[in-house]
């Protein structure tokens, strides 16, 4: 069991899906990468090999290596297609109705040995194996972002999952060249549990006028040393992410500290999600990103 992972199913081929699929093609995993449709799917595999171009250009792997890795990931445009996989990681958009409709979708088309995992960032894995017809198989393998260059996986076992799961996936993990923090199952796991809030108290600095969008920032990676300002990252994490994260800590931990601030509502509400939509806490439509406000 503990050796047999060897294909790898990836659900969802945007930012997250395409980042796991590069590593697990470098590292040696056959890959399907599947999503909602064909022309997404091969968006996600035009950015995999501009990645992996730069990464050549970088001379951080060499272009047999580039053309061997784009080999082995094939798209997959059905579920159906992930019936040989070994382990199926899920990376589609973090809203618990979607997620479990792929699950209740994919199960019938998956092997009986085979495992899969959720890269979710703040659900309940409990609750999104419990869905599913193999929970003692199912785990959860959240990957950093932007995958390729973030060096933790937090991984985290649901009530249900059995130690020969976690000791494969933690073997699989080991085999891509990341650091494993293990995580107990509750909302937002380690690393959004903390970092999150201090995004949410940096829109709540700003919503109160204690500074603007770029004292903020340059307080916190300058008095702090962080490699980004938290208004920053919220923008390159996403805002609705953000606010996702935030209202299953909210509801899951029952506690006013955790509270979304109504700035970051009422952006997200604008369609304001950060760099994806061209606005947020900056503005990216110019030659550098203007703070708006």
């Amino acid at each position: 069991m503990a050796h047999s992972i060897r294909k790898i199913g990836v659900i969802g081929a945007g930012q997250m899906g395409n980042g796991i699929a590069q590593v697990c093609a470098l590292a040696g995993f056959s890959v399907a990468l599947n999503d909602i449709s064909p022309a997404r799917i091969k968006e996600g595999l035009a950015t995999i090999n501009g990645n992996m171009a730069r990464q050549v250009s970088k001379h951080t792997i060499e272009e047999k290596d580039r053309q061997t890795a784009l080999a082995r990931i094939t798209p997959a445009e059905s579920l159906d297609k992930l019936g040989d996989c070994d382990l199926v990681i899920e990376t589609a958009t973090e809203k618990e109705e979607v997620k479990r409709k792929i699950f209740t979708d994919l199960c019938p088309a998956l092997k009986p040995d085979a495992i899969l995992a959720t890269n979710t960032s703040s659900i309940s894995i409990t609750r999104l194996g419990s869905v599913t017809d193999r929970p003692e198989r199912f785990i959860g393998i959240h990957f950093m972002n932007p995958v390729p260059r973030m060096e933790l996986v937090e991984l985290i076992r649901g009530i249900a999952t059995g130690d020969q799961t976690f000791e494969a996936c933690k073997q699989f993990v080991g085999k891509l060249g990341k650091t494993i923090a293990v995580a107990e199952d509750f909302p937002a796991f380690i690393v959004n549990r903390i970092l999150l809030p201090m995004i949410n108290e940096a829109i709540y600095t700003l919503y109160e006028g204690v500074g603007n969008v770029e004292a903020i920032d340059t307080a916190m990676r300058l008095g702090a040393h962080h490699p980004m300002g938290p208004l920053e990252l919220a923008d390159f994490i996403g805002l609705d992410t953000c606010l996702s994260v935030m209202q299953v800590l909210h509801e899951g931990l029952a506690d006013s500290k955790y509270r979304p601030c109504p700035l970051l509502v009422k952006y997200v509400e604008a369609g304001w999600l950060g760099r994806k939509t061209q606005r947020g806490f900056y503005d990216y439509r110019g030659e550098k990103p203007v703070p708006t406000r």
